[in-house]
């Protein structure tokens, strides 16, 4: 059985909590019941469970617990309808849920459901797909003692059932010369080489002369011309380091 009390009053107007065991009530955070304003003590009330009835404790709380506004002192017994007050916030005792009870023939209904095994549906014989007929191959009948074996068709079988003839009867028609090739088929003939020119001769690479601007030649004569100075720069420093170094030591 749960019971359930509405806010009428407070931060929490309208909302119903639902009682299923002892619940503590207070401004305290660990509280069941959370209640933020300041004259509510930081443990103010239980609410307690007993034989499915519900009592209320309140819990020394320096505002008081009042019960349909007479204050309570130790504990009391609540009934549907009541109006609880802790402090200055106040809840409306709803009745409590029940438990829908379910009747006999239902239930046993739905349990002869849940232990009945299925068992798979077959489909009858008219019931089969006329593409898995035609897949299958011809089969010859002998006599009626005799198995039935499929037909094994050849590749020309296969190709005059398409339309198309036999490698015999195609060439029927061509006549051959002693040396086996086939009269009356045109051959191309390739193309005639022109005279002077030599297919057994290897091709020549030409070089291509590249003409090279006259003002790159001369920034890389000036570049050129640049690093030998720097360079001679570099050793004559070097020479005159080692001189200096030799005479002041």
């Amino acid at each position: 059985m749960t019971w359930k009390i509405q806010a009428i009053s407070g931060d929490l107007t309208g909302q119903e909590i639902s009682i299923e065991r002892d619940m503590l009530v207070g401004r305290h955070q660990q509280a069941d019941i959370v209640l933020q304003e300041s004259d509510v003590s930081r443990k103010h009330a239980a609410f307690v469970l007993k034989d499915q009835a519900l009592w209320l404790q309140d819990l020394n709380s320096s505002n008081g617990t009042f019960i349909n506004d007479v204050r309570l002192t130790g504990e009391s017994l609540l009934k549907e309808g009541d109006i609880v007050q802790f402090a200055s916030v106040k809840f409306s005792l709803l009745a409590p849920a029940k438990a829908v009870e379910i009747p006999a023939d239902i239930e046993q209904s739905v349990e002869a459901l849940q232990t009945e095994e299925i068992t798979p549906v077959q489909q009858p014989s008219e019931a089969v797909a006329v593409s898995e007929t035609a897949a299958q191959e011809p089969v010859v009948k002998t006599s009626e003692t005799e198995t039935q074996e499929p037909i094994v068709k050849t590749a020309a079988q296969q190709m005059n059932d398409q339309g198309m003839p036999e490698l015999k009867e195609r060439d029927g028609s061509v006549q051959l010369t002693r040396d086996g090739m086939p009269t009356n088929v045109g051959v191309p003939k390739p193309a005639p080489i022109p005279e002077g020119i030599d297919i057994t001769a290897a091709p020549k690479n030409e070089a291509c002369d590249v003409e090279i601007p006259a003002a790159c030649v001369e920034q890389e004569r000036e570049a050129q011309k640049n690093a030998s100075v720097g360079l001679i720069s570099v050793i004559v420093l070097i020479i005159l380091a080692i001189i200096a170094w030799v005479l002041f030591k």
